[in-house]
């Protein structure tokens, strides 16, 4: 046990409530994932789940629980992590304070003489007496001696305040004025020592797609309910951490955790709401020439930043501008030089293709922000639109590391270049501006570094994120054209050294929405390695259809549906090529779970919608069993039968026991052949729920990637 964490040993405190209650300590033997990350990063893991149920108690960081945890319950033995997890929790109702309890625990350290608490600590120079104060943010006593030394050891406690171990001693003072609070020992709540190399070579036994995973376990989320793309989307929020001086910018809509990462994830970065950005409080104030934010943290991130209605000082606009483009500010008392990254996140109120069509994706922005060169310093927009609504599915009860460990590993990160990695196996063909070649590349070097900070990276993994950063940076010249028209308007294009075809890069919503784009023509795109698709382009006549051309005529063609996009739906997707049938069958071998059954069903109320009054069709499902499930299998088909009867479809359906039943396809009396490879199961798992959207309507919905071809026989 570390020596500076309270000991649980003579704790007569009881717990709130006991933490059986909280979590399942007899799991189901820890295997796979799990498994491997437990071996190769011993004692630096948790299991996620106990800081959620920590979190249920005690109104602190996550970094701040997981420490604790990484002290106690660095184990997958159930006995060792019960016992952990209850030194924790005695630890947390002891030492931990509560605004509510603050008179209780001020008595206790009275009676006691001292005591030992965990609370946030901000410190102030008294400018008169020459020595430092600091303020407990939950204990409520202020103007607290602190010795020199643990500023300087600490300087973070001077900006923003940090969380602590703290032994507070308490004794009446000689003089009156004085304070009788003082503080014996302090130390920041912090893994003590990281060793890089070990990281690497423990990072070197995992693939790709599992580190990926172990990254997502991480930071709380369980990687099974997010699509590839989904993933880099969350992990793109941790580069502030690991590339010096990004500005990232992710605005959508609420509720898709945006401020998770930025509020719990790392004791290396501060969030403070957009509200409250002074000149002084960012940069440096003037009067007492002390330094701002920018000097302490590696990322601050900016919360609510969106909002017509946000009064904004146009001064600080401008000394933003300056020093996310050059590195440095100068507020009059000379150039200063800082390496803190910059994000911004704010809530739209309009979906994407309304702003696409009317505006532009900076709208949510107060007006001084739109600022076309205050925008061009942005290195990436991240199109929080994309990102799945926070429930509780999708967070995970597997391992992942320590926060304040990996936070450690960014850190060292930060002095790390790899922006030029891509340059071994591609070049860039087409013009861009220095900013925008800068932009791209930033993007691309924090994601090497979090998920091949080994190397080891392959020309296709290479490819996957160069592709993905060059979108990510196109969003946001793009979308300056719409605000200055004295932007120079040019392509992202890169092709590979050793051959083939240049790539050029388009966002997805400029493929889904072309009717709304840039007035371009929009090139055949190739392709995302790794992905399933990231064009969205349908070929031939069908290119940029949408519901309204329901009834056009249908013609032999392709679709790719793109992974993380919104406004795809059945009807989009079949009516035009189902409409004039009589007979319509569906072979699909995996119409087994609940939730194929259910996309089965709005599959049938589509048909049912084209299908005009006093006309019947008739839909036959030819699907395999589940040994697992057959009964239910068997119950859900046959209420779709009962559902269906004496409507416009009359639904039937046959067990196929062939062996070499895998293609998924619709025929048609009409002559159409409609196959695809993921069947019917073209959308994440959405919200469900009375009032949910996503429910009501498929358009509303994140697809998972698909592609359908069209064929006439």
């Amino acid at each position: 046990m570390n020596s500076d964490t309270p000991s649980p040993e003579n704790d007569d405190a009881s717990p709130d409530q006991p933490l059986a209650d909280l979590v399942d300590f007899a799991p189901p033997p820890v295997a796979g994932l799990d498994r491997k990350i437990l071996d190769a990063f011993p004692g630096l893991v948790v299991r996620k789940d106990l800081t959620k149920g920590l979190k249920q108690n005690a109104v602190v960081p996550t970094y701040v629980l997981e420490y604790l945890l990484g002290q106690h319950c660095a184990t997958d033995d159930p006995v060792a992590m019960k016992a952990g997890l209850e030194s924790v929790h005695r630890i947390l109702a002891k030492h931990y304070v509560h605004r509510n309890q603050a008179a209780l625990v001020r008595s206790t350290i009275k009676e006691k003489g001292r005591h030992k608490v965990i609370d946030k600590l901000t410190v102030d120079l008294n400018d008169k007496g020459g020595f430092y104060e600091a303020e407990f943010t939950n204990l409520g006593i202020h103007k607290v001696p602190v010795a020199d030394d643990f500023v300087r050891r600490y300087p973070k406690l001077l900006v923003g305040g940090i969380w602590c171990i703290v032994d507070v001693v308490y004794e009446v003072p000689v003089e009156a004025k004085a304070s009788p609070w003082t503080i014996d020992t302090l130390k920041p709540i912090q893994v003590a020592k990281v060793d890089f190399n070990e990281f690497l070579a423990a990072r070197r036994k995992f693939t790709t797609e599992e580190w990926m995973d172990v990254l997502m376990q991480s930071i709380g989320f369980n990687p099974e309910m997010f699509t590839r793309r989904g993933k880099l989307l969350s992990l793109m929020r941790l580069i502030p951490y690991c590339e010096r001086n990004y500005n990232l910018i992710e605005l959508g809509p609420k509720g898709t955790g945006k401020s998770h990462i930025y509020a719990e994830f790392s004791p290396h970065g501060t969030l403070i709401s957009g509200a409250e950005i002074t000149q002084a409080k960012l940069f440096v104030n003037n009067s007492s020439g002390k330094l701002g934010l920018v000097g302490y943290w590696d990322c601050i991130s900016f919360d609510e930043i969106a909002g017509k209605e946000k009064k904004v000082d146009q001064a600080l606009i401008d000394t933003m501008k300056n020093y996310m483009a050059n590195k440095s500010f100068n507020r009059g008392i000379g150039q200063q030089a800082a390496e803190s990254s910059m994000v911004f996140m704010g809530n739209t109120r309009k979906n994407i293709a309304y702003m696409l069509k009317h505006s532009h994706l900076f709208e949510a922005l107060p007006d001084k922000y739109i600022d076309s060169a205050f925008l061009d310093r942005l290195h990436a927009y991240s199109p929080g639109w994309e990102v799945s609504t926070v429930r509780g599915e999708l967070f995970t009860s597997g391992y992942g590391f320590i926060v304040d460990y990996i936070a450690e590993i960014l850190k060292h990160l930060r002095s790390e270049d790899f922006t030029s990695r891509y340059k071994e196996h591609f070049e860039v063909v087409s013009e861009v501006s220095i900013r925008d070649q800068n932009g791209f590349e930033k993007t691309f070097s924090g994601l090497m570094k979090i998920i091949y900070p080994h190397g080891g990276a392959t020309s296709e993994e290479m490819r996957e994120l160069l592709h993905f950063s060059m979108e990510c940076r196109r969003r946001v010249r793009e979308h300056i054209l719409r605000i200055d028209d004295t932007f120079k308007r040019h392509d992202f294009v890169f092709r590979p050294l050793d051959g083939g075809g240049k790539v050029t890069v388009l966002t997805p919503e400029e493929i889904q929405y072309p009717a709304f784009a840039a007035p371009r023509p929009i090139p055949h795109l190739e392709a995302l390695p790794g992905q399933e698709s990231d064009t969205g382009q349908e070929s031939g006549p069908r290119q940029a259809r949408t519901d309204a051309d329901a009834e056009a005529t249908p013609q032999a063609g392709h679709v790719v549906v793109p992974e993380n996009s919104k406004g795809w739906s059945y009807k989009r997707l079949f009516a035009c090529h189902l409409g004039g049938a009589s007979e319509i069958t569906i072979r699909d071998p995996y119409v087994r779970m609940f939730f194929q059954a259910r996309n089965l069903m709005e599959f049938l109320q589509m048909v049912h919608e084209i299908v005009e009054e006093g006309d019947e069709v008739k839909v036959h499902l030819v699907t395999q069993s589940d040994p697992g499930s057959c009964v239910k299998q068997e119950e859900n088909l046959n209420q779709l039968v009962d559902s269906f009867t004496g409507s416009r479809v009359a639904f039937s359906w046959e067990f196929d026991h062939s062996t070499h039943f895998h293609a998924r396809n619709i025929t048609t009396d009409t002559g159409w052949k409609i196959t695809m490879d993921r069947g019917l199961d073209i959308f994440q798992k959405y919200e469900t729920g009375p009032f949910s959207l996503e429910q009501a309507m498929q358009e509303a919905r994140l697809t998972r990637g698909v592609e359908v071809t069209y064929l006439r026989v």
